[in-house]
């Protein structure tokens, strides 16, 4: 009877000390308010310096929500936001029906193409749910956020004067920011751009074998589903790049930035990409055609 106690004492011990193991998003949390605290003490010292921030509260902005935000601004990006959305409406149909139409009438899903790119895909969602190496992808998540941050600054003509890296985040110090720079890491699938141009370098360079196309196809399905995995991941973490421009209107861009950097892949994997891009084009104009003159029909019948 004593032993027998004793083993149901076990298991409860082991069960509390299974459970006061923090899971990965206490972890996150915890070390998001390390960042946070580690953030304000460096803003303290930077003065006019801004800080592009990789994750969830690794630095205090300014939002919509906040009184120094003027209403008219507010209204300004709400207005945007929603001007935008009959473009991403337009460019939905026009990617569904277009790879529809490839994927059916041009049997684009029997491709080796397609099925290097899903058979990468498909690697990284298990992966991703696994749990597996999980702070290694974090790292290289904020690595190339960064990175990506700090290579828009330079497009923009700007200066980066720091730049930080770690499990608790990451951010750059620079003179310049704009709705570009803050949501570029969001829809540029920047270890995905890596891998092409690689690619490209050593095709031109040393040549490559017959099999190297198929291992870019699943290279860069693997890459991108990353990208696109971890963004999903860290968007409802209170991200203070969506702030900065107003959570609406940034994330209305991000859908539809997402949307024609997955339409380019579609037709660079086409036969021929200068023919594909072309006839997306023409298809987009068409749907918007079409939906502008059901719309202007519906306003003109409901006055």
């Amino acid at each position: 009877m004593a032993r027998s106690r004793s083993l149901k004492l076990s298991d409860k011990l082991a069960k509390n000390r299974r459970r006061d193991r923090p899971t990965f998003g206490e972890m996150m949390r915890a070390a998001n308010q390390r960042a946070h605290e580690q953030a304000n003490r460096r803003l303290g010292k930077r003065g006019e310096k801004s800080i592009r921030a990789a994750i969830a509260a690794t630095a205090p902005v300014m939002d919509d929500s906040e009184p120094d935000v003027s209403l008219g601004h507010r209204m300004m990006r709400w207005l945007i936001g929603l001007a935008l959305l009959p473009f991403g409406w337009v460019t939905t149909w026009t990617f569904f029906s277009q790879f529809s139409h490839a994927a059916i009438d041009r049997g684009f899903w029997q491709t080796s193409a397609f099925w290097y790119f899903a058979t990468g895909a498909l690697l990284m969602v298990g992966w991703f749910l696994s749990g597996l190496l999980q702070s290694v992808f974090l790292y290289l998540y904020v690595l190339g956020h960064e990175l990506t941050h700090a290579i828009f600054v330079y497009l923009c003509r700007g200066k980066v004067t720091g730049f930080h890296v770690s499990l608790e985040g990451g951010y750059i110090t620079t003179n310049k920011t704009n709705i570009i720079i803050a949501l570029s890491p969001y829809f540029v699938p920047f270890w995905s751009a890596v891998v092409v141009g690689l690619y490209l370098i050593f095709r031109h360079t040393t040549g490559l074998p017959v099999y190297a196309d198929k291992i870019l196809f699943a290279a860069t399905g693997f890459t991108w589903t990353f990208h696109f995995a971890w963004t999903l991941w860290m968007i409802p973490r209170d991200q203070p790049d969506l702030k900065e421009n107003g959570t609406f209107l940034s994330l209305t861009v991000i859908y539809l930035a997402n949307l024609l950097v997955m339409a380019l892949l579609l037709c660079l994997a086409a036969d021929n990409p200068w023919l594909s891009g072309k006839a997306f084009v023409h298809e987009w104009v068409r749907h918007a055609a079409v939906w502008g003159e059901n719309l202007w029909l519906w306003t003109k019948n409901a006055g």
